[in-house]
């Protein structure tokens, strides 16, 4: 089931950065082949798996190998050095980096676009009737800075509310609670709160900030370093199953791939996907080029620094320039 779209354990990530991270002193992946990817439950990586069963890594003559991981783990797996490459946000990038595994950030798959919520109760239409009421989410996550904007945008700050910090799997039940008034979480644990408190709805949405969380293939410096026409040709793999997707005569087939992956009919995968802005290569272009706000992956990557760093989840700003490369996606 789709029960880890970035994981309910991504906290995890974020204690990463108050211990040292001890990166495996074993051989690098990146020495041996095949390349090896970590993959996650989240559509724009999800997408994969059309590559994979219809076999186009073979035919671009590139060796990879993809590995199922819940999200936290394949961060875990990466940090150790036993992989070449994860799917992450742009976010969690810069996490894992500050505490020691590097990495580079060079396809962007999508960003989220209504998958991640602000889910409120009955009685509350907007961000402005949250003023003096509780709000539970995960401290220090994307949902956080998700409300931070929000509030932003309706003229009130975050002393206009009483953040309650909670675990994202258990805001379900922290909705259904007398004294909550919303939630911050992320499909599918944001419809599963939905469902517990009739008539809950979402009151601000990812589609609310596109490109607040991008999410992106970031690389092992090393491994890109040594098979750089490799990784090419990954790239121009993923740009073949954006096609697919986009295409009105395949995406019935994509859809059904995606959807047996996670164990979802192709009907219940339908509103994940669409809540998932999955980047054509021109979109994709115009979101490496440099710049500030959202539009950008350096802008949006600057913004997340500096709110990792006003909330502690690491001590030291990251040098953004070093964690993006957009050459493999802007040469095509």
């Amino acid at each position: 089931m789709v029960s880890k779209l970035r994981s309910i354990t991504v906290k995890k990530l974020f204690m990463m950065a108050l211990l040292p991270v001890a990166i495996v002193a074993a051989r690098p992946s990146w020495a041996a082949e095949p390349l090896k990817i970590g993959y996650s439950d989240w559509p724009g990586w999800v997408a994969w798996q059309v590559a994979i069963e219809k076999g186009w890594f073979k035919e671009a003559g590139v060796d990879v190998k993809f590995e199922w991981f819940d999200y936290s783990a394949s961060m875990d797996a990466f940090s150790a050095g036993k992989l070449d490459a994860v799917t992450v946000t742009n976010g969690d990038a810069l996490v894992t980096g500050a505490s020691g595994a590097k990495s580079v950030m060079i396809l962007i798959t999508d960003y989220s676009n209504g998958n991640d919520m602000i889910v409120a109760k009955p009685g509350i239409a907007s961000i402005k009737d949250l003023k003096g009421k509780k709000v539970g989410l995960e401290y220090g996550l994307v949902e956080h800075l998700l409300l931070l904007n929000g509030l932003q945008k309706a003229g009130m700050t975050e002393s206009d509310i009483t953040l309650v910090k909670a675990p994202t799997n258990e805001t379900p039940q922290v909705l259904a609670s007398a004294d909550i008034s919303a939630i911050g979480a992320w499909q599918p644990v944001s419809g599963a709160a939905m469902k517990q408190v009739p008539g809950a709805k979402p009151i601000y949405t990812s589609a609310d900030e596109p490109g607040l969380i991008y999410d992106v293939l970031t690389v092992n410096p090393a491994s890109l370093s040594a098979k750089r026409a490799e990784w090419a040709k990954v790239v121009k793999v993923w740009y073949r199953v954006v096609n697919y997707i986009y295409d009105q005569k395949t995406r019935e087939d994509a859809v059904k791939i995606m959807s047996a992956r996670v164990g979802l009919k192709p009907a219940a995968y339908l509103p994940l996907l669409g809540g998932t802005k999955i980047l054509t290569l021109e979109e994709a272009k115009k979101a490496f080029v440099k710049g500030d706000g959202f539009k950008s992956l350096y802008g949006s990557s600057k913004i997340v620094d500096k709110f990792n760093l006003k909330y502690d989840i690491y001590k030291k700003a990251q040098n953004i320039d070093r964690y993006i490369d957009p050459s493999l996606t802007t040469d095509m």
